[in-house]
């Protein structure tokens, strides 16, 4: 099964060889990591849009380290709430970077549910692709997702960006959305070393056009870190990475140890019937 289509026509693929190709005889050649390349050069704004490979190293190197695992898991067990009552549901993975979250959802679901899951980034999608055997990755923007209308089950976006209206599209009256997005503290003892004065995080939790907020969870705990580069990986992966200057960063490395509070918002949301 091949769930995406063409992002030129909208219509379908088949496969000849090692090649989607649609019914307007678009062709798309399938990567020797298994992953497809649906991004149309038009649709690019840079040669290599997506986060940088400085900046994907260090978040595959955390991640791995297992820094997030509580929310990961606490969201795995929300999906798998929702959709234990469906044999083989289809889930897409907005914004899956290197696939660390995909994988976790793949493992707690049932053998036939088929996942999704895209980035504009080719670099995290040819790691993901290559690690991740059983997940369909595509390159693709997730402001014009190649699936079809109502195609979906569920929704996954974890700190990615997205369009209210793509949302409407892909997802099933009745299926359900699920958000990850930054709490108030989270990351608080890092930012205090940048900061003078240091704000609490402040973010929209409305439900986008067309779906009903049916549950909010937080998942707050403190994170002790005792390795160097772990440390470095974390910062590197935050947008605020580029205002640790090396003083700040000196100062900080010369603690040993380091407790920092993570603090995160899951959103579960249901498109309206």
């Amino acid at each position: 099964m091949n769930a995406f289509i063409c992002p030129l026509c909208s219509t379908s693929f088949s496969t000849e060889n090692n090649t989607q190709i649609c019914q307007n005889n678009h062709h798309f050649d399938i990567a020797k990591e298994g992953y497809l390349n649906l991004l149309p050069v038009q649709a690019k704004s840079s040669k290599n849009p997506g986060d940088n490979k400085e900046m994907m190293q260090a978040r595959r190197a955390f991640l791995n380290s297992d820094g997030y695992l509580p929310m990961a898991q606490k969201l795995c067990e929300l999906v798998q709430q929702k959709l234990s009552e469906q044999s083989a549901p289809h889930i897409l993975d907005l914004g899956c970077g290197e696939g660390y979250y995909t994988h976790l959802l793949e493992k707690g679901l049932s053998p036939q549910a088929y996942i999704s899951a895209l980035d504009i980034s080719k670099v995290a999608i040819r790691y993901a692709a290559k690690r991740y055997k059983n997940i369909n990755f595509c390159v693709a923007s997730a402001y014009d997702v190649p699936l079809s209308d109502h195609s979906l089950d569920a929704l996954i976006r974890i700190y990615a960006p997205s369009l209210d209206s793509e949302l409407q599209r892909l997802i099933k009256p009745g299926a359900y959305l699920f958000t990850v997005t930054p709490a108030p503290r989270h990351l608080f003892q890092l930012r205090e070393k940048i900061y003078t004065h240091v704000n609490e995080h402040v973010s929209s939790h409305n439900a986008p056009a067309g779906f009903q907020k049916i549950q909010s969870v937080n998942v707050n705990y403190m994170l002790s870190i005792e390795a160097e580069q772990t440390l470095k990986d974390l910062i590197q992966m935050t947008p605020f990475a580029w205002k640790f200057n090396e003083q700040k960063m000196q100062t900080l490395l010369d603690e040993k140890k380091w407790e920092i509070e993570c603090d995160f918002n899951i959103e579960i949301y249901q498109k309206e019937f």
